[in-house]
């Protein structure tokens, strides 16, 4: 968030003090007066490149003395607060498209006066834009005319530039240049009156300004398209952060988003060439407008995501003081930190960016395909580093959830990816929603082979996301493609940490950062879905790949999270499950016998090595096939084999790995089909060995030949 000056130039604004008092703030049964008379004065600005760190008055803080409270007093009062302010939320902004029609159609001044606005600006847009495409320009002006849209889309307001952040992540309908424009995208309005925040918190929370602060800022020190933010400090001490709601904002915004529905209704129904519903996209999008302007939402968002992810140290998450909050003014823990964006800063704190974006990626997996719900406007000025070197989450207005079926879908999406199986991507679109099932994925299929084929040059993880992003943005504007908005908003939220952390490491790759993750999901999830995703990743051809199982183990080994135990016993468990469709056991049962033969020959192998064998019959060195072996049979027993033991070093030597682990493995060897998976196995390897032996004894010692008896005719 930030004010904006006169030029238009995106500021914090406050006074520092010369000093060595810390923070001073207005306070004391004079505050209002002392702020309004302070709002007047001029301004200067900071330029440490922190957030809200300066300090913004001269006046002597007044610091209240109040009892202790005990923990669990102290939670029971925040519940008591909390339940009272979600009470107080009796009609919370909420979208519904048939009662805004009813609100505004008999209201034919409001409707034609922004009307006019609206077209004034886009209809000139949208002139110049068509004469483009009469004389040929188009593509020559796109990035052109993709700068004016965002200048016309920032003229509107509030609603247009969360319409125009929101058209960022939709590579299914805006051209590569449009999308990069629009990211830039900032709210930029001017700050509303001291006098109207003050009034606001104080209807809201029902107390005078003085008894719920005993200190506040005498200027807005950010805002931004729906409200600004204070700093502030409650009565007992504690510095907070105080966020109201601009004044009328929710009438403005039904307003516009009655006449974009309106237009886009027409659209749709005249323009059948769109693969996209626009008027669903209005409506998801109009939800998600809405609901940021409740703050009692906002502070349930924040502590529910507190709840699923501020349990990593490295990942901090503001408190929520609910006496002082409402619908419209959320007061929250203040957080001292810098702007990710500021990276000159972060260094100059000893703080590592790279390691502060890894954190973010990581956080946003979680959030992503672990519990799926995810913040949703990860933008530079909502993820600061702390001092202590944390990263904090700020602004939880926009949330969105991935449904369960597609956090599947996308785990198996990346597995198709690393087996470059272009035909499962494809089809993996239906269970994303991004394709109806009626449409067929065959003309598809080329053009992913097309465009992975030139990018994998080498493994997965080497890719750059943004260049699978830009490179699927082409195909999914061809094709029949409806991206829905929870992936859209995963596609910004990973591209905007990716781009934070490129402007430090040109090489920096977030798919390399992100795929330890996936290994680790893949090897201990428990879920079916994704049980048959690593069968699917392992077997190839009825031949199990060591390699991969191995690579697996590599990357998921990277994980704080990852345990052997929770790799070997669930795996057993599907080998050995009792259920007569297993078509996994005979291809285990095989890939077990290779294997027993290739570290017992192996190790005959590499015992013999350089030993004199003459002293041996030729024949039992045969039968231990000690000789004549093919240097290409000997390289794959040996590379078998190395493979093996490089699995057995991962998994030994990784966390959460001792002897007790494999307690699981006997007591899941005494069930009777495992018993009975045992005895298949040892005859099978016993039969392969007694094979191989036999040949080798008839390929080198083969019988004397029998004396020729000449016939008669001879």
């Amino acid at each position: 968030m930030a004010c904006v000056n006169k030029a238009g130039a995106m500021q914090l604004h406050s006074s520092v003090s010369k000093g060595a008092g810390g923070l001073r703030l207005s306070s004391g049964k004079a505050l209002r007066a002392r702020v309004l008379r302070q709002n007047k004065a001029s301004r200067s600005v900071s330029r440490t490149g922190r957030v809200c760190t300066a300090t913004v008055s001269t006046n002597t803080p007044i610091t209240a003395k109040v009892p202790r409270i005990e923990e669990d007093e102290a939670v029971l009062l925040k519940d008591q607060q909390r339940a009272r302010a979600i009470a107080a939320c009796v009609d919370p902004p909420t979208y519904n498209a048939e009662k805004l029609r009813k609100k505004y159609m008999f209201r034919p001044i409001a409707i034609a006066g922004r009307s006019l606005q609206i077209a004034v600006r886009l209809g000139s847009f949208g002139s110049v834009v068509l004469a483009d495409k009469l004389t040929g320009r188009l593509e020559k002006n796109l990035g052109k005319r993709a700068k004016q849209f965002r200048e016309r889309l920032t003229e509107l307001g509030p609603t247009f530039i969360k319409v125009g952040q929101a058209l960022s992540t939709r590579p299914d309908l805006m051209p590569q240049p449009y999308l990069e424009e629009l990211t830039e995208l900032q709210d930029a309005l001017p700050c509303f009156s001291n006098q109207q925040a003050f009034r606001t918190i104080e209807e809201d929370v029902g107390r005078p300004l003085e008894e719920i602060y005993s200190a506040i800022s005498p200027s807005p020190i950010a805002a931004a398209s729906l409200g600004q933010v204070y700093k502030a400090r409650l009565v007992d001490g504690t510095e907070v952060a105080v966020k109201v709601q601009r004044p009328n904002i929710i009438q403005g915004i039904e307003l516009d988003l009655f006449l974009v529905r309106n237009t886009v209704v027409l659209v749709d129904k005249y323009l059948t060439s769109l693969n996209t519903s626009l008027t669903n996209l209005v409506d998801d999008f109009a939800k998600r407008v809405l609901q940021e302007l409740n703050y009692v939402q906002e502070g349930l968002n924040c502590e529910r995501f507190n709840d699923l992810y501020g349990d990593r140290p490295e990942i901090f998450v503001p408190g929520i003081f609910w006496g002082a909050s409402s619908s419209r003014v959320l007061t929250m823990e203040w957080v001292e930190g810098i702007k990710l964006s500021e990276q000159q800063a972060i260094a100059d704190q000893g703080l590592d960016i790279l390691q502060l974006v890894d954190v973010g990626i990581q956080c946003s997996l979680r959030q992503l395909l672990e519990y799926g719900f995810f913040h949703a406007d990860p933008h530079p000025g909502n993820l600061l580093a702390t001092p202590d070197g944390r990263l904090a989450f700020l602004d939880f207005g926009m949330m969105s959830e991935t449904p369960s079926g597609a956090r599947v879908a996308i785990i198996n999406h990346v597995v198709h990816l690393v087996n470059r199986d272009y035909e499962a991507m494809a089809r993996d679109y239906y269970a994303l929603d991004f394709l109806d099932p009626s449409v067929d994925v065959r003309p598809i299929v080329p053009a992913l082979a097309n465009f992975f084929d030139d990018v994998l040059t080498a493994s997965v993880s080497e890719l750059n996301f943004k260049t699978i992003t830009d490179g699927l943005g082409a195909v999914l504007y061809e094709y029949p493609f409806n991206v829905p908005a929870y992936y859209a908003l995963i596609l910004r939220s990973l591209t905007v940490l990716e781009g934070l952390a490129l402007f430090t490491d040109p090489n920096f790759k977030v798919l390399a950062k992100a795929y330890p993750y996936m290994a680790r999901r893949l090897l201990t999830d428990p879920s079916a879905s994704l049980r048959e995703s690593l069968l699917e990743l392992l077997f190839k051809e009825e031949v199990f790949r060591w390699g991969r199982l191995e690579n697996l183990l590599r990357e998921g080994g990277k994980e704080s999270d990852f345990n052997a135990s929770e790799v070997i016993k669930p795996i057993v468990e599907l080998v050995l499950a009792d259920d007569e469709d297993n078509q996994l056991r005979p291809l285990v049962e095989s890939e077990v016998v290779r294997v027993a033969e290739a570290l017992s020959l192996g190790a005959l192998i590499e015992g013999t090595r350089g030993r004199d064998l003459e002293g041996v019959p030729a024949p039992v060195q045969s039968a231990l096939m000690l000789r004549s072996r093919s240097l290409q049979d000997e390289a794959e027993i040996l590379e078998l084999r190395a493979q093996v033991l490089r699995v057995w070093d991962l998994l030994s030597s990784s966390k959460g790995f001792d002897p007790a682990v494999l307690q699981p493995l006997f007591q899941i060897a005494q069930d009777q089909q495992a018993q009975q998976f045992g005895n298949r196995v040892a005859t099978r390897f016993f039969t392969r060995l007694t094979a191989r032996a036999v040949r080798e004894v008839l390929m080198n010692n083969p019988p004397p030949s029998t004396p020729r008896v000449a016939t008669s005719a001879e």
